[in-house]
């Protein structure tokens, strides 16, 4: 034993390892660290909720259907049929979504894509305002009643006062930021003076704007004159948010309002002195306390700025889109953009790819639904799977046998 452990002096020295090339170590850590980011994860949840989609997509199919009951006979014709139902629909959800290919000319070729920018514009906007309230460690759940406000206020404005071209937009613009901004302030004043949940008082406001709205299209001010119909007077062309693209297409400059709107937050959260403070209160509030900020005070500053940020984009859905105020002016933006705001993980960035994706959803499904025959309600499920699978990041991973960011990757593959 003692032999074996004495190295021969005769014996030829052994060749010495060859030296580490640093830049093979720096690509497989860059790669490493890409391949288990949240951004990864993200990805796989929309592939993942794709294939369950895809799934679903053929179980509703009458020809999968047809084929399933002869499967023993010939089991590929099931397989083929099931790849063709899904294939197909979600071909049609990409040229109704972002790129006819089968169009005659360009410009209906790219309609699509414009149409998801017009849905997603409002969309954007909604988001930012909720991710604000959320990296402040608040739950604003009333962006629905903001943007209510918003668009009631700005669309009061734009019908009623005679002012210039470009004063008329942008003062009608302020009223919808300014209505959605107190409408916020009265949930952010009572959480700060009275500890009211502020989930609970958004809720009740959300219930209180629908109703209010439905009120102001009852009174002669917003009504059309001699009419009946629940509906508001047409937004003078002056107020009106010019076309991006011509009369061909019914994208507005409120995209350009959207991408400055997330350029602001992107500022706000990240190079301000108020927006590290809003940071501060939301992850530690003792500590923000102890450090001398004042927690009530911060807490109406956010609820007023993401109150502001939903009431522009019911402004901008008004003066862009809708033109006039009806009861269902605001959709289920504000509702939708809770969904977007965590699918975008509350960052400006991810939020704006976010909304496009759920615009290109929504205007793609429609076109789906016309030319396969798939129900638009397969688009809802696509838009919960993506969420569940984005609330459940451990779930992703354990699926694609993906680490923990910072886990030791041999050891989590063991």
């Amino acid at each position: 034993m003692t032999d074996e452990l004495v190295p021969d002096p005769t014996a030829a020295p052994s060749a010495a390892p060859p030296p580490k090339d640093p830049t093979e170590d720096a690509a497989a850590s860059w790669l490493r660290r890409v391949s288990t980011s949240s951004s990864m994860v993200t990805v796989l949840a929309f592939v993942l909720a794709l294939v369950i989609g895809g799934i679903l997509i053929a179980a509703v199919n009458p020809e999968v259907t047809a084929a399933a009951h002869y499967f023993f006979a010939k089991p590929l014709d099931l397989f083929k049929a099931a790849w063709q139902a899904a294939s197909e629909a979600y071909l049609a959800l990409f040229r109704g979504a972002v790129f006819d290919y089968d169009a005659k000319t360009l410009s209906r070729a790219i309609r699509p894509l414009t149409e998801t920018m017009t849905i997603a514009t409002p969309l954007i906007i909604a988001s930012l305002a909720v991710a604000v309230a959320f990296r402040a460690g608040l739950f604003n759940i009333g962006a629905q009643g903001q943007v209510i406000i918003g668009a009631a206020l700005a669309g009061y404005v734009g019908f009623t006062w005679h002012l210039p071209v470009v004063l008329a937009l942008v003062v009608s613009l302020l009223g919808g930021i300014i209505g959605g901004g107190i409408w916020a302030g009265i949930a952010g004043v009572l959480k700060a003076r009275t500890g009211a949940h502020e989930v609970i008082v958004t809720i009740m406001l959300n219930y209180v704007a629908i109703s209010l709205l439905a009120w102001f299209l009852t009174t002669q001010a917003f009504r059309v004159p001699g009419s009946a119909e629940p509906k508001s007077r047409t937004v003078r062309s002056a107020a009106q948010l010019p076309l991006l693209f011509g009369s061909q297409y019914r994208v507005t400059w409120g995209f350009v309002i959207a991408i400055l709107a997330a350029v602001f937050v992107w500022w706000l959260m990240s190079r301000s002195r108020i927006g590290f403070q809003f940071r501060a209160v939301g992850f530690n509030p003792a500590a923000s306390r102890t450090a001398g900020i004042s927690v009530a005070r911060i807490t109406v500053y956010v609820m007023v700025t993401s109150g502001a940020l939903a009431g522009l984009a019911g402004a901008v859905q008004l003066l862009g889109t809708s033109k006039y105020l009806t009861d269902g002016i605001a959709g289920t933006i504000g509702f939708d953009a809770i969904t977007v705001a965590l699918l975008g993980r509350s960052k400006p960035l991810g939020i704006f790819f976010a909304g496009l994706l759920y615009g290109g959803l929504s205007a793609g499904g429609r076109f789906m639904e016309v030319v396969t025959g798939t129900p638009i309600s397969i688009v809802l499920v696509l838009q919960a799977l993506v969420v569940l699978f984005i609330a459940a990041p451990s779930l992703v991973r354990t699926i694609f046998r993906i680490p923990a960011p910072g886990a030791d990757p041999k050891g989590a593959t063991a």
